[in-house]
């Protein structure tokens, strides 16, 4: 189903919702607006509002905004319970020169992402906010993240699934990605696409 800007997030609130499509489809600002919403609108405890962000750095590739995270969007969001990556997530294609370098910037990713989850497992509160969860998913458990969104009352996260990211040696790796954002999507009540 398209997501539609006007829809009314209350109708989200105790749900799981999945948003998903190419780069620079406004995913991420979706996202950023759904904890606006929360914070502003419904008066939430920010504390009570867990927020992963899997995404790297804002850059640009090709004319395309990659990446880029929730806090970027909107910057009281820092109030939440921001489980943060120690270090930095990296842009596994697009940062990587062959199949060696591809590979090590995603294990680098998981070990990264693994650890925040693993956070949230351990104190999960009722609202969950992923940004990016496709970084995850390059070597990451369908079963283990569908695990970790059903500990909240509340899901509210976004996905890439494109094409426009892609080199002549991640081929696999995209398909992989795909496949797995696919699964996914049949096991995120309400899933979205922007593209």
């Amino acid at each position: 189903m398209k997501f539609n800007r006007d829809l009314n997030f209350g109708n989200l609130i105790g749900q799981k919702t999945l948003i998903y499509g190419e780069t620079n489809t406004g995913k991420t600002l979706y996202t950023a607006n759904f904890v606006q919403f929360l914070l502003e609108s419904k008066n939430n405890d920010p504390k009570e509002i867990s927020i992963l962000d899997f995404a790297p750095k804002l850059t640009y590739f090709n004319d395309l905004k990659i990446g880029g995270r929730v806090q970027d969007y909107f910057e009281n969001s820092v109030k939440c319970n921001n489980i943060k990556v120690i270090g930095e997530i990296i842009p596994p294609r697009l940062n990587a020169k062959n199949k060696n370098e591809l590979y090590s910037n995603i294990c680098h990713n998981f070990k990264k992402i693994y650890e925040i989850i693993e956070i949230y497992n351990s104190s999960p509160t009722p609202v969950l906010i992923i940004n990016d969860i496709s970084l995850f998913l390059h070597l990451g458990s369908n079963k283990y993240l569908i695990n970790t969104i059903n500990k909240s009352d509340t899901f509210f996260g976004n996905s890439y699934y494109g094409s426009s990211i892609s080199s002549k040696f991640s081929k696999l790796i995209s398909i992989k990605e795909k496949r797995k954002v696919e699964s996914l999507i049949k096991n995120v009540e309400n899933s979205f696409t922007t593209t």
